[in-house]
């Protein structure tokens, strides 16, 4: 049985040290955990409060405008939707001006749930405002970072 040959140690420190994407999940991470423990008084996760308030607008929302805000494809949204749909959260209907298409909007329990919600937000979003040092400028940088096409890399000979 043959051993095959692994990176060296000190590019395992390289990248635990120094790769922004380890980085970035880290800390979205531990952020998110914040929001969720936050958020549990009142039933739903960060992302489901990220996906509600995204809805809570003067008219609904095309599935497409809430995948592009939200970073998400349209799959993943639809798994998203689901149970807030199935707790009657929102309401998901044909779109009039493209019958192929879905327009998402929050209902009476909706908007309710985020007049809860919403409090909650706050006090912990104040709260990290506290911690991070440079709290402008990151989110700065996040918002030019998500907002930058991505490149993609050509793949040589139907190689994944």
């Amino acid at each position: 049985m043959s051993k095959a040959k692994a990176p060296s140690f000190d590019v395992t420190r390289k990248v635990r040290d120094g790769c922004l994407c380890l980085h970035l999940q880290r800390a979205a991470r531990v952020v998110a955990r914040r929001y969720d423990e936050a958020l549990r008084p009142v039933g739903i996760t960060n992302g489901q409060f990220s996906l509600l308030i995204s809805l809570n607008r003067p008219e609904p929302a095309t599935m497409g405008a809430v995948a592009t805000l939200l970073a998400m494809d349209r799959t993943t949204l639809t798994a998203n939707l689901k149970p807030l749909e199935r707790r009657r959260l929102l309401r998901i209907t044909i779109d009039p001006d493209d019958r192929r298409g879905r327009r998402l909007e929050l209902t009476a329990a909706g908007r309710d749930l985020l007049l809860r919600a919403v409090p909650l937000w706050e006090r912990t979003h104040a709260e990290l405002e506290t911690i991070v040092e440079g709290a402008d400028q990151l989110r700065g940088e996040l918002l030019a970072l998500g907002q930058k096409p991505q490149k993609t890399t050509a793949r040589l000979g139907g190689a994944p």
